[in-house]
């Protein structure tokens, strides 16, 4: 069956040197003939030639490249086409292609296309799609390899353990009659335990390293004009809050994104966390709350210039709270006035001393500090919610799937072993049954 051709604009909207317009489909090297008044493209070869639209007006003089199906991204006939950069010139083009008979493509339809077509798998669809939106350098290096199929290959190592499990199984069930090793069960679990752990390692990395995929996020905290906004301003470089000496002046969360060493970083200015005097600052409080919840750094501030109160005190709960769970910075700010702050409260949390009208040095690199902790390492990552979903299901599968397998209860251990295998094969493609029974009969010798 013929699909379509389709079209885009491959390259960000806005002014630059080249802008790529991108066909692909069984029409798409007819298309760019009747363009390009040309009719003779050397394959991967880049041709330059002037581009005309269907009043055979002149658009523009531009680069052409035609990739030839199989061997391209979607697996289909591509071209490229690199004009100048602008939004006009590159509309023009894309609408003279649509003239021509190609429609536009719909957003992720040339990856789609790839998935379809057997050239990548999801876990590089997936990786294709954050490596655009990447946060950090790190996490640029994870999905690169990711591109690579560095993930694929972890799953299919997976899977097709699982797979032999489920046909050790199967095949005590139907044929139990054969030569079979009596210690199959303890093999199987010793085997089962092994997976899991594995499976969990992964799951924990990913999970704790989720800021580098995500970009990390910092929730900025402290009592009422305790100089937040001030140290948001500092790291933004530019005054983005509002700064006054009238408590409460934030009222709600302002987030703003600043690179910090290698990290693309997320800063959450919360409102003053007190017991609020009306209804509009008791929600942008609890907005701090939620903000201090979802953060992956928190940063607690305290002001060197005022006594310890009942709302420092607040803050201090809220870090007793959540320190096991978040990475805490607490500051004692303001170290440039008279201190009357009482030190000691805090001191177990080893706070750091600064005044937001100097510089904020040491506080980047304590952040730099801990997200670098949180770096590329050896283990295997997963990179979406969808991938980490998937393992979790598959772990409470296989753990479901010991007791009645040591009951030897093989129908209902085989019943969670196959929907373990469905879940891990969802983060690449999907389980088909005739493969357990390649398993099967490719290990054991069953007679005729």
């Amino acid at each position: 069956m013929k699909n379509d051709t389709i079209a885009a604009v491959a390259t960000a909207h806005g002014i630059g040197s080249i802008s790529i317009i991108r066909l692909s489909g069984e029409d798409s090297l007819q298309i760019a003939k009747k363009l390009s008044k040309k009719q003779d493209f050397k394959l991967r070869y880049a041709s330059l030639a002037p581009l005309y639209n269907c009043n055979d007006e002149l658009i523009d003089e531009a680069i052409i490249i035609y990739f030839q199906g199989p061997y391209s991204f979607t697996a289909e006939d591509i071209v490229e086409f690199q004009c100048h950069g602008g939004k006009i010139v590159a509309q023009q083009v894309l609408d003279a292609v649509l003239e021509l008979g190609a429609r536009l493509a719909e957003p992720g339809e040339f990856s789609k296309r790839a998935f379809l077509n057997g050239r990548i798998d999801l876990t590089e669809a997936e990786a294709i799609a954050q490596l655009i939106e990447a946060k950090s350098e790190d996490a640029a290096k994870i999905l690169a390899k990711q591109m690579k199929g560095e993930l694929k290959g972890y799953v299919e190592k997976v899977r097709d353990d699982l797979l032999h499990i489920l046909a050790y199984s199967e095949v005590t069930i139907d044929y139990a009659e054969e030569d079979l090793p009596q210690d199959l069960i303890n093999q199987i679990l010793q085997r089962l335990s092994e997976l899991q752990l594995q499976l969990s390692d992964t799951l924990q990395a990913s999970q704790s390293r989720a800021g580098l995929m995500q970009g990390f996020k910092v929730a900025i905290i402290g009592k009422p004009n305790v100089g937040k906004s001030s140290l948001l301003n500092v790291l933004l470089n530019y005054k983005r809050a509002i700064v006054s000496d009238i408590a409460g002046t934030t009222r709600d969360t302002i987030e703003e994104e600043v690179k910090i060493g290698t990290h693309l970083i997320r800063m959450v200015d919360t409102a003053g966390i007190r017991e609020a005097n009306d209804e509009i600052e008791r929600i942008g409080i609890e907005r701090s709350i939620e903000a201090i919840q979802a953060s992956d750094i928190v940063i607690a501030l305290f002001d060197n210039s005022r006594e310890f109160d009942h709302e420092d005190e607040e803050i201090i709960k809220l870090i007793e709270e959540y320190k096991n769970d978040k990475s805490f910075i607490s500051i004692i700010n303001k170290i440039d006035l008279d201190s009357k702050f009482e030190l000691s409260k805090i001191k177990e949390y080893k706070p750091l001393n600064l005044s937001c009208k100097d510089n904020a040095r040491e506080l980047i690199s304590s952040l730099e500090s801990i997200m670098d902790t949180k770096n590329v390492s050896d283990e295997m990552m997963l990179i979406s919610t969808r991938q980490i979903n998937a393992v979790k299901k598959a772990l409470i599968e296989i753990d479901e799937a010991k007791e009645p397998l040591e009951e030897q209860e093989l129908e209902i251990f085989s019943f969670h072993m196959n929907t373990a295998i469905n879940e891990i094969s969802s983060i690449t493609r999907p389980f088909e049954h005739s493969e357990m029974l390649d398993k099967m009969f490719g290990s054991f010798c069953l007679g005729k």
